[in-house]
């Protein structure tokens, strides 16, 4: 790795403080906040990633892995085992694309399709939980997604 000559401004000391960086409450938030769906998805039997691929399902079946990777910032790596565990619970279906072979399909069961109407309720009741304005919540959204977009 190449060493970088820091600037004359730079303070090494304060830069290395964790209250002085961006990650941290990121990530502390990121916790908390998925920690709050936790009683609702374990009825449900299953866990915050399956239920952002079901978010994304409920709402257009039959996207292919790569598409649920580019849209949950996944790798393949992470997603196709998951989504194995998934088939094996009868919630969704793998398939090779007819038009290519190479893409693989991701169909909603009958069961997974049940499974909206058993996660109904869910946003409201974590939404319940994280005690922001609308606005703020719209500015916060806002913020998240720019930020995502630069890294």
């Amino acid at each position: 790795m190449e060493e970088i000559k820091l600037p004359e401004y730079y303070n090494p000391d304060e830069a290395l403080r964790l209250e002085n960086q961006l990650c941290f409450p990121l990530y502390a938030c990121a916790r908390k906040v998925v920690s709050q769906y936790t009683p609702f998805l374990k009825p449900l039997g299953i866990t915050y990633t399956q239920y952002l691929v079901f978010m994304l399902l409920w709402a257009e079946d039959g996207l292919s892995v790569g598409d649920l990777c580019s849209r949950l910032y996944l790798d393949s790596g992470t997603l196709t085992p998951m989504l194995k565990k998934m088939e094996e619970k009868h919630l969704v279906e793998r398939r090779r694309s007819k038009d290519d072979e190479r893409v693989v399909r991701i169909w909603l069961t009958e069961e997974g399709k049940k499974m909206k109407e058993k996660a109904a309720a869910i946003p409201l009741q974590v939404g319940s939980c994280i005690r922001i304005s609308p606005e703020e919540a719209s500015a916060l959204y806002s913020l998240l997604y720019k930020t995502i977009e630069q890294i």
